[in-house]
């Protein structure tokens, strides 16, 4: 799945990248969290336009968005046919500009380690996504998306069995184009993305608060699975084994 991200590339280099010109000058965001404002990119009239929208998509048709679950996910096997977000896996495609996302591994039952998974070269690239305009009774508007996951790549497998889809540059003109109201020619692009393009780096468990949004969070950690041995306090030697130290 994915639950927190990051886009901290300059804002020229995100309207570069994904050959838009109408976006603001956004601050770097470490960690982006469900229910903040996300950037989007998606087609209007023909053209690439970016625009903020709340992570957590809200089908049309929720009466109460307070009573209904918080959808920021999407499987990609079976979007296509869920109540939720079939018609805008079909008519409301966009791309989530990010540099990175987070992940954690589940160590035992009490333990978890926290990783930042960046692209390899640390530059800024673009998850599946999918966008809807909910308008409550009193005609409030509120437009909200959900990330496309997948199943993990033989890199991130043994984090977590999920990830996020992750749009090829070269394809995203037909990601973002929903002229044919149907999401069966774009099935092949909901692939895991190819075991080198992420480098994930075990971080600190700051990351789990969202009052943290700071470059520290992308800083390497030891991960709590490499602590040496030698560091770990011995246990009382016991009497059968004098000459020896247990450690475990």
């Amino acid at each position: 799945m994915c639950g927190r991200f990051s886009l901290t590339a300059p804002p020229s280099e995100v309207r570069a990248h994904f050959d838009f010109e109408d976006a603001p000058n956004f601050p770097p965001r470490y960690n982006i969290a469900p229910t903040q404002p996300i950037g989007v990119v998606r087609l209007e009239n023909g053209e690439r336009r970016f625009r903020l929208v709340r992570w957590g998509l809200i089908p049309p048709w929720v009466k109460d968005p307070k009573a209904f679950t918080l959808l920021i996910n999407a499987r990609s096997e079976t979007a296509a046919e869920k109540p939720a977000f079939k018609l805008a896996m079909r008519r409301r495609r966009c791309i989530v500009p990010a540099n990175g996302f987070y992940e954690w591994q589940r160590m035992d039952a009490k333990n978890k380690q926290a990783y930042w998974v960046p692209e390899r070269w640390q530059g800024v690239f673009g998850f599946a996504g999918i966008y809807e305009a909910w308008m409550g009774p009193d005609g409030e508007e509120m437009e909200t998306a959900a990330i496309l996951t997948t199943a993990a790549n033989d890199t991130l497998k043994d984090i977590h069995a999920r990830m996020p889809v992750v749009i090829p540059k070269e394809h995203y003109a037909r990601w973002l184009d929903c002229a044919e109201d149907d999401a069966t020619p774009i099935k092949d692009l909901l692939e895991p993305a190819a075991n080198d393009f992420f480098k994930p780096i075990p971080v600190s468990d700051r990351v789990g608060s969202v009052r943290h949004d700071d470059a520290r969070l992308q800083e390497r950690v030891p991960a709590k699975s490499d602590v040496s041995v030698e560091h770990a306090v011995p246990k009382r030697a016991s009497p059968k084994t004098d000459d020896q130290m247990d450690l475990f």
